[in-house]
């Protein structure tokens, strides 16, 4: 969370002339409610069963950057689809980038609780293997410009 992968994906679609996706915007414009939402009503299980069915359909698609959230990586049948269909970028920020680019969101209720930065600690802690493990393109996001990470990401997709 808060590592950019909407904002940088939207930049490395715009740089590659592809399109662009967001998987959790896309469950939120399915469903017609939030995250949150999804979260209160069938609880992490049920918004997991749900972006593991849009996963599958999205990479199934041609000429598109996917920004998947956060916890997809948690799946080993997100991983595998990943892996198979796309090249995966995992965007890398520090603890302390995270928790000032996510201070002020209401949007994120696995960051719903008194300490959020501990949370975000337990979250890459349990995450970052994973994310290691499944990228093909590793950049770390703090302290650069959006446009500049997008920018890397594009070379090294060249480079490959």
């Amino acid at each position: 969370m808060g590592v950019g992968k909407t904002t940088i994906g939207r930049h490395v679609a715009k740089l590659l002339n592809m399109d662009f996706m967001d998987s959790d915007h896309e469950i939120e414009a399915r469903t017609g409610v939030t995250i949150p939402v999804i979260f209160d009503i069938e609880g992490e299980e049920g918004f997991r069963k749900r972006e593991i069915k849009m996963l599958d359909e999205l990479t199934e698609k041609q000429n598109l950057v996917l920004a998947t959230g956060g916890g997809a990586v948690l799946s080993d049948v997100n991983r595998r689809v990943l892996r198979k269909r796309g090249t995966v970028v995992y965007l890398h920020a520090s603890i302390e980038t995270q928790t000032e680019r996510t201070r002020r969101s209401r949007n994120r209720p696995l960051l719903d609780t008194d300490d959020p930065e501990a949370r975000l600690r337990e979250l890459m802690e349990i995450r970052e293997p994973l994310y290691r493990q499944e990228a093909d393109v590793v950049i770390d996001t703090d302290n650069r410009s959006p446009a500049k990470v997008a920018r890397e990401i594009v070379a090294k997709l060249e480079e490959s």
